[in-house]
Order: C-alpha cells, then sequence, then structure tokens
C-alpha cells in the first residue's frame, strides 16, 4: 500500500482518462436529451407530458437501483469491472432508438440508458474521488460533473444539428453509437482499478489516534445512515432528489415548450446546452467547496437555479431564454458537486463508494418523481405551472438545507459521525 498515493496530479495519466469516460457518459446521455422527446411528439404521436416523462420514469427508477448496488459490488469487486459492465449495457440503446415501433421501445432503450448511467457515472465519479487526495475531493468531484455536463449539452447540441440537418433518427443515433463504442475500449484496455487507493486510505486513517470507528459497517446500516439516521445526510439526500427535478425539467419540458414556441430543434439544442454547459463551472465550484466549505455553495445554488427555472416563464425570447436556462445551470454547477462531496465527507473509504451510491440512488430517485410530478401539472394544469412548481420545490429544499445540514468539510467542518459524536 506504500507505494499507493493520491492526488490528482500523482495520479493524473489515469484522471485524465476518468474525465474522458465521464465526458462519454455525458455525450451518452446528451444524445437522448433533445431528440427523444421531439421524436415522442412527432414520430408517435404522443401528446400526453406523463406518457412522454414515461422514459425518464424508467430511466432514474433503474439508474437510482444501479446507482445503489454498483456502489455496493465495487467495494466487493473492484471498480474496472463494474466499469466495464456499464459500458456493455449501453451497446443495444442506439438500434433500439433507431428501429423503435413505438414509444414503448424508447422507454426500453432508457432503461438501459439507467444501467449505464448509474454504473459508468458512478464508477468513474469514485475512481476519480479516490485518485484525488482528500483536500482535493471537492475538486475532483467538480472535474467529474463539469465534463460529464458537457458532454450532456455537446450531446444534446451535436444530435439537436444532426437532426436539423437529416431526420430526427436514424442520423443522430450513429453518432451514439460512435461514442459507446469508443468508452468501452476505453475501460477495456486503459482504464486501471482504484480499490487500492480506497484501501491505501483506509490504512492510514486507522493509524491515526482518533481513528474512525465505523470501517466495517454493514450494507443496510449504510443505507440507513446515508438515508435517515444522519440529519446532515439526510438533507443532502432530500436536496439530491429535488435538484433533479430541474434536470427532469429540462430534460422533457424545455425541448416541448421551445417547439411550441416556435424554435427548430437545432435552437433548442442550444438553450438546453447553455443549461449542461454551465455545469463545467464546477471544476471551479467543486474547487470553492474545498475552499470555504460544502454548505454555502449548495445554498446560494438552489435559491439561483430557482430563479433560473422561474425566470424561463418570464421572458419571450430566444436570448431570454439563453439567459435563465444559463443561470439554472450556473445554479446546479453550485450545488451539484459539493453535495456530492457532503456524502463523501462522510463516508469511510473503505464502504465510500456504497456511501456514495446511496446518496445517489436518493438523488436520481429525482428523475422518477419528477417526471411524474410534472407530467401530471402539465397534463392536468399547464406547462407553465410545471415551471412554477419546480423552482418552488428548489426554494423549499434549499431553506431545508439552510436549517438541518452541518458543514462536513474535512478541516473545518462542524460535522462528526455518531460514533465520534457519542464518544
Amino acid at each position: 500500500m506504500d507505494t499507493v498515493k493520491q492526488g490528482i496530479r500523482t495520479n493524473w495519466k489515469q484522471f485524465a482518462l476518468q474525465v474522458v469516460t465521464v465526458f462519454a457518459v455525458g455525450l451518452t446521455m446528451g444524445a437522448e436529451r433533445n431528440v427523444v422527446p421531439i421524436m415522442g411528439e412527432e414520430l408517435f404521436g404522443v401528446t400526453s407530458f406523463l406518457v412522454i416523462g414515461s422514459f425518464v420514469v424508467s430511466f432514474g427508477i433503474v439508474k437510482a437501483v444501479l446507482n445503489l448496488y454498483s456502489g455496493k459490488w465495487a467495494d466487493v469487486y473492484g471498480r474496472k469491472p463494474v466499469l466495464i459492465a456499464g459500458w456493455l449495457s449501453a451497446l443495444p440503446i442506439p438500434f433500439l432508438l433507431i428501429y423503435a415501433p413505438n414509444w414503448w421501445w424508447v422507454a426500453a432503450g432508457n432503461v438501459l440508458l439507467g444501467v449505464n448511467q448509474g454504473v459508468a457515472w458512478s464508477m468513474s465519479m469514485t475512481s476519480k474521488i479516490e485518485l484525488a487526495a482528500p483536500e482535493e475531493r471537492g475538486l475532483a468531484a467538480g472535474i467529474d460533473e463539469a465534463f460529464g455536463y458537457t458532454g450532456v449539452a455537446i450531446g444534446a447540441w451535436l444530435t439537436g444539428v444532426i437532426a436539423t440537418h437529416y431526420t430526427l433518427r436514424p442520423e443522430p443515433f450513429y453518432f451514439l453509437a460512435g461514442v459507446i463504442v469508443v468508452a468501452l475500449l476505453i475501460a477495456l484496455f486503459l482504464i486501471q482499478e482504484t480499490l487500492p487507493y480506497a484501501q491505501a486510505e483506509a490504512a492510514r486513517e486507522a493509524e491515526r489516534d482518533d481513528a474512525r470507528t465505523d470501517a466495517d459497517l454493514p450494507f443496510w446500516e449504510i443505507v440507513k445512515r446515508a438515508t435517515y439516521k444522519d440529519p446532515t445526510l439526510f438533507a443532502a439526500a432530500q436536496a439530491g432528489h429535488v435538484e433533479n427535478f430541474v434536470d427532469t425539467l429540462v430534460w422533457i419540458a424545455f425541448p416541448l415548450f421551445l417547439i411550441g414556441q416556435g424554435l427548430d430543434p437545432a435552437q433548442v439544442g442550444v438553450v438546453v446546452g447553455i443549461h449542461s454547459g454551465a455545469y463545467f463551472l464546477q471544476v471551479y465550484t467543486g474547487r470553492l467547496g474545498d475552499q470555504i466549505g460544502r454548505k454555502p455553495p449548495i445554498v446560494a445554488g438552489f435559491f439561483l437555479a430557482g430563479a433560473g427555472i422561474a425566470g424561463m416563464m418570464w421572458v419571450d425570447s430566444y436570448a431570454g431564454w439563453m439567459l435563465f436556462s444559463g443561470l439554472s445551470g450556473i445554479g446546479m454547477a453550485l450545488h451539484y458537486p459539493n453535495l456530492i462531496s457532503v456524502a463523501s465527507d462522510a463516508a469511510h473509504p473503505l464502504w465510500r463508494s456504497t456511501g456514495l451510491g446511496v446518496y445517489r440512488m436518493w438523488r436520481d430517485l429525482g428523475y422518477a418523481v419528477g417526471a411524474v410530478l410534472i407530467g401530471i401539472t402539465v397534463d392536468v394544469f399547464s406547462i407553465e405551472a410545471a415551471f412554477y412548481g419546480t423552482a418552488t420545490a428548489m426554494f423549499i429544499s434549499g431553506a431545508y438545507v439552510v436549517w438541518r445540514m452541518e458543514e462536513t468539510h474535512p478541516v473545518f467542518g462542524t460535522h462528526a459521525s455518531p460514533e465520534r459524536s457519542s464518544a
């Protein structure tokens, strides 16, 4: 274990490969983010927002469950085998979308997208955090989310351009197939296992006088702690859950709202892409959490994202929609990596992957819950009500974080594990 040293600069080659991996995960997700909702309405004649949102429901449920269990499997078998399995699961997706005879084939394809996202993104994020030093966790999480969502933005923009110049299918999904194959080859032949880094960190912690005593928690005890036993982690879990209401709104409501306002798919791709592209700021906002703490950027991000979503209803121009889409994206960039850092700070190195998996499970269930709530709201009331409802949920969730979340920064945080608190 003495030869295993953490640090982004020390491990820059593997860290860079993991950045490429998460960028590919984002491209895979982005390739569906713009074109697929329009396919539902124009190719398959689906008019109900709730039915259109069904493909996000299937995605969110599957991704949430795979987040949980991929973390557990990775702590047992290693990160690389689980990563490879994630990319293998993605291989059929382009073919399902190209040849789908009805909307339910698309929903089935999104089940596999949920598997890919829940497994491949989780493993890439965990590996980056393990390659980085403890004081670089926020930066590592920020880089992970920044490049992942930059991939989402570029994927959405590129498929919108391809669909505008050609057709909604099959051309955009040729691009998707190429991304999946390249990512699988990288996982097979270039990525190295990072589990030894977690084991080395645990060994160093065990040598300290104030070492934690929670290294051997059973799986379901970790689930309970990260869900409700620890008030700070509960605050993070509910915040992660609600934040994905915004992501779901951008995914299913932005394209259909903007098409209804007269924009073409390429313009829609720009507006959606600006929101996701703002996530690149997480390179800075993750580092900001390392410098000033996790809680301030989380709180600011929730209120700014909520305001940006509400602002989409206050304007009636292409420029205005780009502006507020970008503001909501900046808000998401502020809190996204720092919520991951909270979950990472609170976890023992030997079950960090599982702990992060629990957080990501609750976070990504927000896709499913958000899709149902947004779909019902649009079908019963209006699309404007869905925007305002999502903004209100962000304000309430941010207020709860202010009230209940303790600071978890490894140097000056006030949060302690239950074992240390009782001691």
